[in-house]
């Protein structure tokens, strides 16, 4: 790698792969003797678990701004408890999921303040910006499909109609159109495949 990159999220809609691919860039690098934390939001603390449970499981008793005032306290806890740590031993960071994901679920897919959750997130993360950011891009028919196929109990996100996962992507789309530290990844491909792309960006 021609950079060290410190600080890696990797974004996407349920069912694009990104979780598959998180923990596959994990294992590679660790591997390679890389000193790597490897995280997710939300769930990755205790407070964050009990978190996790009430956003995925009921949502009905939530309202779209307590939705994204969980995952805040969520990132907050996170980047003190996990993230900042790991930044601060010089550890490489990959976290499934960060702010970005606030953005386009919360702030495009249930239509809350954007710029407030700019500057919600940037609190909560401390004015730290992640290094690289993996896009994993997908149509939302795929996922969905993809979800249905794990026979798993569906959290209350991957209930949601084809409309606000639309909305999800057109968020993602929106705001990474510019930005320079994203690598946008083809979600349709075999998970090997997606991977060679993500390691050929480093």
């Amino acid at each position: 790698m021609e950079q060290k990159k410190n600080l890696i999220t990797i974004e996407g809609i349920d069912g694009c792969g990104k979780s598959l691919l998180a923990q596959s860039l994990y294992k590679l690098l660790c591997d390679k003797g890389l000193d790597i934390v490897l995280t997710k939001e939300p769930g990755s603390t205790n407070l964050g678990q009990g978190l996790r449970k009430i956003l995925h499981e009921q949502k009905k008793d939530v309202c779209d701004l307590s939705e994204y005032l969980l995952f805040a306290a969520d990132r907050a806890q996170h980047f003190v408890q996990v993230v900042l740590p790991a930044l601060n031993e010089n550890k490489i960071v990959i976290s499934d999921r960060m702010a970005d994901s606030s953005l386009a679920y919360q702030g495009y897919g249930r239509g809350l303040d954007i710029d407030m959750i700019k500057t919600v997130n940037k609190w909560t993360m401390q004015d730290i910006e992640p290094d690289l950011v993996f896009y994993v891009k997908i149509d939302p028919q795929t996922a969905l499909a993809r979800v249905a196929k794990r026979n798993e109990k569906l959290t209350s996100f991957e209930k949601e109609k084809l409309d606000f996962w639309q909305r999800v992507i057109n968020g993602f789309e929106f705001i990474f159109k510019d930005r320079k530290n994203v690598i946008t990844l083809d979600g349709r491909l075999k998970p090997e495949e997606v991977l060679a792309q993500a390691l050929e960006a480093l």
